[in-house]
């Protein structure tokens, strides 16, 4: 087995874990309720419905994304971000469907569903993509800067090409988290805007009613020490995995939307065995339409006993501590002149690489992975191939990434030393 919980484990992300989640996995299947309805199970769908606006709080969403007592909004946790964006995707599709057969009755669902087009940063993650497939719309990407960021002007520039060509741009797409640890690229990471730069991005978006979901799976977690800004006043549902750094184990995709009606209203059917008397009243709600699948486990139980036995304070020191870790290895690579950082750690991710071609890149991380004392993943960054260093496990010390690094500096001078013979010979 891959032990993803070894604090020798840097590969991909975090995946958390802790007891009292995994107390709350025991007890959700000691339970074995199916919360398909309020009436299946009312502590299922009321608990879940409170602890997403507790979590919304400790992230600073804004107020319209909470159900309160009065609230349009509202959060519900799914699977994964795959589903969330598939499911974002989907009621942004049919909210535009209905919109332009008001406006144009003469198109059909078909001819409609054949111009509808989708937008996303070209370093968005395959599942964004993959909804657009899953959804049958298109998709285009569109480029991103020095700073892996996608700026106004040219998100408004493909709007405009594709509205002139007849196509009806409806959605956008702000996954930013692969690599580089961005609000973030999960390649690289990095802390930028959530959304495109520039007021034109805005105005362009607004005036052509195009439904924006922002995905930050990892990076979000960190708006508990509240050193971000969320820019809302834009979005219409954001994402994020609690199961990635605050240690609640997966599954745990907490998403929020600022119209739960039109969630609800493009998947919601009511056939008699599934109906009840206390629907949509309240804090009453059936996250049955909400969501793929029709059954769902008591996942909020493991979000509840982590925030309870945790508290804000406790997950806040848990998240500085990956930082201090991640910039303590930044500092470690810094230290030799063989290696380069690829793109400003903020988080708890480092992207570097030794100075050379890609090949040799690809040979040392090679030789990383076949040692089994530490584990990495690549990732590319415009053309580079780059090695990341994530933090995290729960249980990482220093120590441990000062092993790391004094094995990644060793396996590199080994490596080098028959790089170089190997190349002269040739």
């Amino acid at each position: 087995v891959t032990h993803w919980h070894s604090p020798y484990f840097f590969a991909y992300f975090p995946a958390a874990s802790s007891f009292p989640a995994l107390l709350a996995d025991m007890l959700c299947g000691g339970i074995g309720c199916v919360g398909f309805s309020w009436a299946a199970s009312p502590a299922c769908t009321e608990l879940e419905t409170v602890m997403l606006d507790w979590l919304g709080k400790m992230v600073n969403l804004p107020e319209e994304f909470l159900a309160g007592k009065d609230g349009q909004g509202g959060g519900v946790i799914q699977g994964s971000a795959s589903e969330a964006t598939l499911i974002a995707l989907l009621a942004a599709r049919t909210k535009t469907i209905r919109q332009v057969q008001s406006e144009k009755p003469e198109l059909t669902e078909a001819e409609i569903m054949g111009r509808l087009v989708a937008y996303a940063s070209d370093q968005a993650h395959s599942s964004v993509e993959r909804a657009a497939l899953i959804g049958a719309v298109k998709i285009k990407s569109v480029p991103s800067d020095e700073t892996f960021s996608v700026c106004g002007s040219a998100l408004k520039k493909v709007l405009d090409e594709d509205k002139a060509a007849g196509l009806i741009p409806f959605f956008v797409m702000s996954y930013r988290e692969s690599s580089c640890g961005t609000l973030g690229v999960t390649i690289a990471c990095y802390l930028s805007t959530f959304f495109p730069r520039g007021s034109c991005f805005h105005s362009s978006t607004a005036k052509a009613n195009i439904v924006i979901h922002i995905i930050s799976t990892w990076v979000l977690s960190s708006f508990i020490i509240q050193f971000l800004f969320i820019r809302s006043q834009f979005a219409d549902s954001f994402n994020f995995n609690p199961h990635k750094w605050l240690l609640v184990n997966f599954d745990c995709s907490a998403m929020w939307v600022k119209k739960r009606s039109d969630l609800i209203g493009a998947f919601k059917l009511e056939p008699l065995y599934l109906q009840h008397h206390h629907q949509e009243s309240g804090l009453v709600t059936d996250y049955r339409h909400w969501q793929i699948p029709l059954g769902r486990r008591f996942r909020s139980l493991k979000l509840w006993f982590v925030l309870r036995m945790y508290g804000v304070k406790g997950l806040q020191e848990h998240i500085r501590k990956h930082i201090r870790l991640s910039h303590q290895f930044e500092h470690l690579v810094l230290q030799d002149e063989r290696f380069e950082i690829c793109a400003e750690v903020v988080l708890g991710l480092v992207c570097f690489r030794l100075k050379g071609s890609n090949e040799l890149n690809e040979a040392l991380l090679k030789s990383i992975n076949d040692a089994k004392k530490i584990h990495l993943v690549p990732c590319h960054l415009r053309e580079k191939f780059v090695l990341r260093f994530a933090i995290c496990s729960r249980t990482v010390e220093s120590t441990h990434v000062k092993f790391a690094w004094q094995h990644i500096s060793q396996l590199a001078t080994d490596l080098l030393k028959t790089w170089g013979q190997n190349h002269h010979q040739q």
